[in-house]
Parts: structure tokens; sequence; C-alpha cells
């Protein structure tokens, strides 16, 4: 009996410090599948603008119940566009910002 205590007590000790290490490599797991997504769809659009030559239009694509957020700006005196997708913080999904310039 003293065996299985001491047994069980040890394996309680390494699940309490397995299980902090666990939820946070699920949250960059998580971070890190946006970050993705959101690249992708970046160069995607990127590459429908020099292509297909499409207005300059902010818009929202759902994909996997998450938006994202695609924004053109202008960031300097040359002209050049820039786009941007973002994905607002909530409770489940961090927030991820993506931008690039359009060569």
């Amino acid at each position: 009996m003293l065996e299985l205590l001491l047994s069980l007590s040890t394996m309680l000790m390494i699940c309490l410090f397995l299980l902090p290490l666990l939820m946070e490599v699920r949250e960059q797991s998580r971070k890190l599948e946006i970050e993705k997504t959101a690249q992708k769809i970046m160069y995607e659009e990127l590459k429908a603008r020099i292509i297909d030559g499409r207005a300059f239009t902010n818009y929202t694509i759902r994909e996997n119940n998450i938006e994202y957020n695609i924004i053109w700006e202008n960031p300097n005196r040359t002209g050049q566009k820039e786009v941007c997708v973002k994905v607002e913080k909530n409770s489940v999904y961090p927030e991820a910002n993506i931008c690039a310039i359009l060569e």
C-alpha cells in the first residue's frame, strides 16, 4: 500500500510539472498554425494582385472558424502598397499580424 501511494504521488508531481508545459506547447502550435495560414493568404493576395491586377480592397476571409482581415495600406511616399493579414485576439486564438509590400 505504501508503494502504491508513493508511486501515485510521484506521478502526480510529474503531471503537475508537465501539464503547464503541454498547455504552452499547444498554444504555440495554435499560434504557428494561424501565422502559417495568414502568410499563405497574404502571398496568394499578392500573387493575385500582380497577375490579375484586381482592385485594392479590404475584406475578411474565414478559414477554420478564424477570421483573417486583409488590409491594404500605403506605407511610404513612393506609392507602394502594403498588404497586411490580421487576426484579432480572442479567448481561443492569439493575435497575428503578417505584412508584405507589393513590388
